[in-house]
C-alpha cells in the first residue's frame, strides 16, 4: 500500500523509512504507542486498530486532534490555504511574518500547517519561549493550486488513517512510555542527539538516558529510531546505551542543513528489544530500576 504522507513537514521525516520501519514491527494483540508523534509518518502507516500517541510539542497534538474530529478537513484547508498563498504572493515574506506573529500569539492550528509548508527548508524549530522561528523560504507562489490540493488530500489521508479511538496526548515521553502494556508496541523517534536537537525544547545526553531507562523497563516490545553513524562520526549514544539491544541499520539520506555540503547519507538505525527474525524472543529488563 502506498505510504500515508503527513501534511505537517519537519527535517527528519521517516517517509522513505516507513516500510523498513513495517518490516520489523512484531504481531501485537495491543495498541500503537508513540511518545514523540511529530509529523505522525509512522503512526499513520501503523495499521494498529488503537494506538495512544503523545508530543510535548503540544501544536502537533492540537493539530492532529482537530483532524481526529473532524474540525480541520480537507475543505476548510483548501480555502484557508487559498486564501494566505494569495497573500504570500502579494506580499512574500512580510505576510508569512504576519503569520508566524499571529501563530506566537494564538497557535492557531492551521496557521501552523501554513508555516510548516512555507518555512525555510521544510524546517520545524520553535525558540525557547515556544515561538515559531523559522524564516520564510523565500518562494511567494508556494501555494499553487496543485500544492494546495496536495496538501488537503494529505488531510484527508489522515483523517481516514486516525481512528476515533485513538489517544492523542500533550505529555513528556515517560508519561507515554509508561502507559504501554506487554501486548503493546511501542515506536520511539526522538531528536536526535548530537544532530537535531531544537525541534521543541533540547534533547541531551540526560534526555537520552532517561529515554533509555524507561525503555529498558518496559513489559512492551519496542522500536527506537536514532541514527548510528555518517561518514564522519559515530553515535556515541549507540554504544553507550542502545547495542544492548539488537540493533538494524539502514542507510538513508535527510535532506537536511541549510546548505548543501551539510546533506549527507547517514546510516539509521532501529533498535528492538526483540530479534524481529524471532518476534516472540526479548530482551528484557537491562538491570535498570525503576
Amino acid at each position: 500500500m502506498p505510504v500515508i504522507v503527513p501534511p505537517i513537514k519537519s527535517q527528519g521525516i521517516k517517509t522513505k523509512l516507513v516500510p523498513w520501519i513495517q518490516s520489523l514491527v512484531p504481531p501485537a494483540k495491543g495498541r500503537w504507542v508513540e511518545p514523540f508523534l511529530g509529523t505522525g509518518v509512522v503512526a499513520f502507516n501503523c495499521g494498529f486498530p488503537r494506538a495512544v500517541l503523545g508530543d510535548a510539542n503540544p501544536h502537533v497534538i492540537r493539530f492532529y486532534s482537530q483532524v481526529q474530529l473532524g474540525s480541520i478537513c480537507p475543505e476548510r484547508v483548501r480555502t484557508y490555504l487559498e486564501a494566505e498563498g494569495a497573500g504570500l504572493r502579494a506580499a512574500g515574506g512580510e505576510h508569512y511574518n504576519r503569520v508566524r506573529d499571529r501563530f506566537n500569539r494564538t497557535h492557531d492550528p492551521l496557521d501552523f500547517l501554513f508555516l510548516s509548508r512555507a518555512g525555510f527548508n521544510g524546517m520545524m524549530r520553535f525558540n525557547r519561549r515556544g515561538e515559531w522561528n523559522i524564516p520564510f523560504c523565500k518562494k511567494p507562489n508556494r501555494f499553487s493550486k496543485a500544492y494546495v490540493t496536495k496538501i488537503a488530500n494529505q488531510v484527508g489521508a489522515v483523517a481516514r488513517a486516525i481512528k476515533p479511538c485513538w489517544r492523542l496526548l500533550y505529555a513528556p515521553f515517560p508519561e507515554v512510555v509508561a502507559m504501554a502494556g506487554p501486548d503493546d508496541v511501542i515506536y520511539c523517534d526522538p531528536p536526535y542527539w548530537g544532530r537535531h536537537v531544537d525541534y521543541y525544547g533540547s534533547w541531551d545526553e540526560a534526555d537520552e538516558r532517561r529515554l533509555f531507562e524507561a525503555l529498558s523497563n518496559t513489559r512492551a516490545r519496542f522500536l527506537l529510531s536514532t541514527w548510528h553513524h555518517n561518514a564522519y562520526r559515530e553515535n556515541d549514544m549507540v554504544k553507550r546505551y542502545w547495542s544492548r539491544f539488537h540493533v538494524e541499520t539502514r542507510e538513508h539520506f535527510y535532506h537536511a542543513g541549510a546548505k548543501t555540503r551539510n546533506r549527507n547519507a547517514v546510516v539509521e538505525a532501529l533498535v528492538c528489544n526483540f530479534d524481529p527474525a524471532d518476534p516472540a524472543s526479548a530482551f528484557h529488563t537491562c538491570g535498570i530500576s525503576r
